[in-house]
């Protein structure tokens, strides 16, 4: 996974800004960065997931036609057994 970038510096100083003390803007960011962490999916992880979700759902569409051309065919075989 990706690691998503987060510029404290400038998010202490924004809050700075807003009238927030820099001690206080200061932990607000460290509290941030800290629950955020690794839990932020970046667009190359999300291109990823999706890449493998789209490799899924092809299998699972070829095993369909799959069962479907061999259901086809088998019914087919019985038919003409039943009605020579």
């Amino acid at each position: 996974m990706t690691t998503a970038t987060f510029d404290t510096h400038q998010a202490v100083r924004r809050l700075e800004a807003a009238g927030i003390d820099q001690h206080q803007a200061e932990a607000i960011v460290s509290e941030m960065r800290d629950a955020v962490g690794e839990n932020v999916a970046t667009k190359a992880d999300l291109a990823a997931a999706v890449a493998d979700l789209k490799a899924d759902v092809l299998k699972v569409a070829i095993g369909i036609v799959v069962a479907v051309v061999a259901l086809h065919a088998a019914l087919t075989t019985a038919l003409i057994r039943l009605f020579p």
